[in-house]
């Protein structure tokens, strides 16, 4: 098939206009997709504007807009003669809106360099104790099981196990409010494919997590940070919401990337916000058990804020990162609704981590006190060696989690970010935490590895540091190609 061909493509597009929002932002998600699914292979010559423009009976400006928007996330290419065409390269999983590899959460899971120390990933490398025993009884349990093992919305003990650990927090819950996803990545991508349609708008923090950003831009959605930390009166966040957003995402607990946690004052009002909109609100709490002092917050949902008010959560930050199991805490309404949609993707997770979840629930105290105490001795070491060799940055120790957010004195981490790589190490720069990639001179530092090979990270920043200051001036963009 000639696919440079407009009757073709307008074949392949199918119901592309069937939505919500801007027509080309309806036309360059289905364009997107078939670049994605390798329908529209790298290299294929897409058809001219005003052909395609007029094959699909809309003005050419729709499709100059979807076109360029593609562009500008790396997905085409358009040159004076030579037309527009599919790009060549990394897959686009590894870009972002500008068209650069810049969400490293992606890019090294997906091209894990060698030699490299990752301060990128946040996620811990060194299973506990806890899990092979967890899983010891799960197999124990399995053995026993007369089960098909399909359950959409989650094994059942695990969803009664979930119910309880948030009575425990003070929100009473019933095991048909739990859905067990494959971690909280999952939970995010079912809630956008659940309630975000191409063109609406998410709000979110900024900074906030990058792997949430991807979610909602694989969805379409217009991505717009707000300030959710003010009394939320008469300000940004409350003309934002009378906007009518799809949905509002907030990391109220050990904030990814910064570390911190908010007040009570500050969940009443968030709930208050999602309920007097009707808007949903999501309260990702996937490290809400990784606080340095007092207990675990209560979740923005116990302060009100009814059925609007959805809470995610996993495993993968207090146990390990390869320990996929997250959940979804909703109305049974909204649950039952996201675990039809998730059937059609998988039918259900794996059932033997969730046997094991059950188990590490029972435990969660002495597991969360563990990793709590490394966390704090780790943070504490990283902060002691930045303040030591890399004085001239600056930062706020982190509340908990497992990152601290560090500014730089001048420059731009995106271009430092390369010059660290050639000194070995991989950091994320502020620009991959803002929806707008903002935060250019900030930079998401973790806290995972063992003191002596934090110690010998932030040495390599501080040589790379050297290397990209020396004169008091960046080095030029063009020296900083790897």
């Amino acid at each position: 098939m000639n696919r440079a061909n407009p009757d073709d493509l307008v074949h392949l597009l199918g119901r592309w206009a069937s939505g919500r929002g801007p027509l080309y932002l309806l036309l360059a998600a289905r364009l997107r997709a078939l670049v994605d699914d390798g329908v529209l292979p790298p290299g294929e010559r897409l058809p001219p504007d005003r052909v395609l423009a007029g094959r699909l009976a809309v003005g050419r400006g729709t499709v100059v807009a979807a076109y360029e928007l593609l562009q500008q996330e790396g997905r085409v290419t358009r040159r004076q003669g030579s037309g527009t065409r599919v790009a060549p390269g990394d897959p686009p999983a590894t870009r972002t809106a500008d068209g650069v590899a810049a969400n490293p959460l992606m890019l090294n899971l997906l091209h894990n360099p060698d030699g490299v120390r990752l301060l990128t990933c946040a996620a811990p490398d060194d299973p506990p104790p806890a899990l092979f025993e967890a899983y010891q009884e799960a197999g124990a349990r399995l053995a026993g099981l007369r089960d098909l093992g399909y359950h959409p919305a989650g094994d059942p003990a695990l969803r009664e196990a979930l119910a309880g650990y948030y009575g425990a927090r003070g929100l009473p819950t019933t095991a048909d409010q739990i859905m067990v996803t494959t971690g909280a990545q999952q939970a995010l991508t079912l809630l956008a494919g659940l309630l975000v349609a191409p063109g609406d708008t998410v709000l979110t923090e900024s900074p906030t997590y990058p792997g949430a950003l991807e979610v909602f831009r694989h969805a379409a959605a217009v991505v717009k940070p707000v300030d959710l930390s003010g009394d939320l009166g008469d300000d940004q966040a409350r003309r934002a919401v009378r906007e009518r957003p799809a949905l509002v995402y907030s990391v109220p607990t050990a904030r990814n990337p910064d570390g911190a946690v908010m007040d009570d004052a500050g969940r009443r009002r968030l709930a208050a916000l999602a309920a007097g909109h009707d808007v949903p609100l999501v309260d990702d709490e996937v490290c809400a058990e990784l606080c340095f002092s007092g207990g675990t917050p209560a979740p923005v949902a116990a302060f009100g804020g009814g059925e609007r008010v959805v809470t995610v959560g996993s495993l993968s930050k207090l146990v390990w990162g390869g320990l996929r199991v997250g959940w979804i805490r909703a109305a049974a309404p909204l649950v039952s609704r996201l675990s039809r949609l998730r059937a059609v993707h998988d039918l259900g997770g794996e059932v033997f981590s969730q046997l094991a979840a059950v188990a590490l629930l029972r435990r969660l105290d002495e597991v969360r006190e563990a990793r709590v105490r490394a966390l704090r001795r780790r943070h504490d070491h990283l902060c002691a060696e930045l303040r030591a060799r890399l004085p001239s940055w600056t930062f706020e120790p982190a509340q908990g989690g497992q990152t601290v957010w560090v500014r730089l004195p001048r420059g731009d981490a995106g271009s430092f970010a390369q010059v660290a790589l050639r000194h070995g190490v991989a950091v994320p720069p502020g620009g991959s935490f803002d929806p707008l990639g903002g935060h250019a001179g900030h930079l998401r530092l973790h806290f995972l590895f063992p003191e002596e090979e934090l110690s010998r990270a932030v040495s390599d920043l501080a040589a790379a540091w050297a290397a990209y200051d020396g004169a008091g001036k960046p080095v030029s963009r063009h020296a900083l190609v790897v």
